[in-house]
């Protein structure tokens, strides 16, 4: 993958470029970003700008890289045991699927590569077995005598054995011995691993880059193009998502909507909180990445309900699949619900990402709403 191959982040590009032309090239990185934004793709462009730009037989290092199959570039990315791999789950299992996933899917997102192995019901780790692996990789010389690379995607899912086992090597690496980490979520990576990386942080793409992609990739009519890259909110991987109308979205309505109108219904009327009990439990029997995507799409439903209902208008993108009306459901969402419904969704991801019950996590974050959607706004 070359730079010129990325979708817009000039900026990076040329700085990336031209500090390793320069000879500045931090031994670890960490490249920090929202899904969609191109982490991924740039990491691996500019792994292949440091493996091939200081190899022998250009022509050669660039197929390698081309087919992900450069022997001193390296990945290490969430797995779990699925039907093939039964125990002890580590990315170099897993390397034919990867190819795979980067080729269709670049700018995919963790979930996307779960389900692209088929467990979309676990949740990824990279877990101590794969510190073990990365260790013994880059402890070897380099086979072509030049610079080795070691891709960490998602960061973040390192759990702390993990981490703490590669303290020392990301702090003292191996000569020509470089670490790229990408996260969509910085603060959970512990700060000890932090600390020892150069952090670089990504924009959202903007709406130009993304239609002028959909436009020149996938044949778009302008205006179509430009209305999907407004709704993408600068997430490549969510404009192709709407683009293929993925079905998820409309599931994810469904369960909303029951959400709401049960939860409207349930204060002071006992006998409707059994159809919240049966709700939570439905959705639990999901699996957890599907959980916490489903818990995102509310918090964006309600943001967008508080910009319809605020008259902000142009910055309202959502368009209800089902007869839902955003424009009825707004006036609920306002200056004196929204912090809690925020915070509660929040709090309620953050502990479904750690094993936390998720019958009783749902249902407790459906009586909290119950609250919130019956307060009154002050009206000043």
């Amino acid at each position: 993958m070359l730079f010129n191959q990325i979708i817009g982040q000039e900026h990076i590009k040329s700085h990336l470029q031209k500090s390793a032309e320069n000879g500045r090239i931090p031994h670890a990185q960490l490249f920090v970003g929202k899904e969609g934004s191109g982490m991924l793709p740039m990491a691996i462009a500019y792994a292949q700008f440091l493996l091939c730009n200081f190899s022998k037989d250009l022509e050669i290092c660039h197929l390698k890289c081309n087919k992900l199959q450069h022997p001193d570039l390296h990945f290490a990315f969430p797995v779990t045991a699925n039907d093939t791999v039964k125990k002890h789950p580590v990315s170099n299992l897993f390397l034919e699927e990867w190819r795979q996933f980067i080729q269709d899917q670049p700018y995919g997102s963790l979930f996307n590569w779960l389900q692209h192995i088929g467990v979309e019901n676990k949740q990824g780790l990279i877990n101590v077995d794969e510190a073990e692996d990365i260790v013994k990789k880059l402890k070897l010389k380099s086979f072509e005598g030049g610079f080795k690379v070691m891709i960490i995607w998602m960061a973040e899912k390192m759990n702390i054995a993990a981490a703490n086992k590669l303290l020392k090597l990301i702090e003292e690496p191996p000569e020509k011995t470089v670490f790229l980490l990408i996260t969509e979520n910085e603060g959970q990576i512990i700060n000890t691993i932090k600390s020892r990386c150069q952090a670089l942080h990504f924009p959202a793409l903007s709406e130009q880059d993304i239609a002028n992609t959909l436009v020149v990739n996938h044949q778009l009519e302008d205006k179509k193009a430009a209305n999907i890259a407004h709704q993408s909110e600068g997430n490549l991987n969510k404009a192709l998502h709407l683009l293929h109308n993925d079905a998820s979205d409309l599931v994810f309505e469904e369960w909303f909507i029951a959400w709401i109108r049960t939860a409207f219904k349930a204060k002071g009327n006992p006998t409707v909180v059994q159809q919240l009990v049966s709700w939570s439990e439905t959705i639990s029997k999901t699996g957890r990445e599907t959980q916490k995507r489903f818990l995102e799409y509310c918090l964006q439903f309600f943001r967008q309900a508080l910009l319809l209902n605020y008259k902000s208008d142009a910055l309202v993108f959502m368009e209800t699949k089902t007869n839902f009306q955003l424009s009825k459901f707004a006036p609920f969402v306002h200056s004196e619900n929204i912090l809690d419904i925020e915070k509660e969704l929040s709090e309620a991801i953050y502990h479904i990402e750690r094993n936390g019950n998720a019958k009783i996590i749902l249902l407790d974050l459906s009586m909290k709403l119950t609250r919130f959607l019956h307060k009154k706004e002050d009206k000043v």
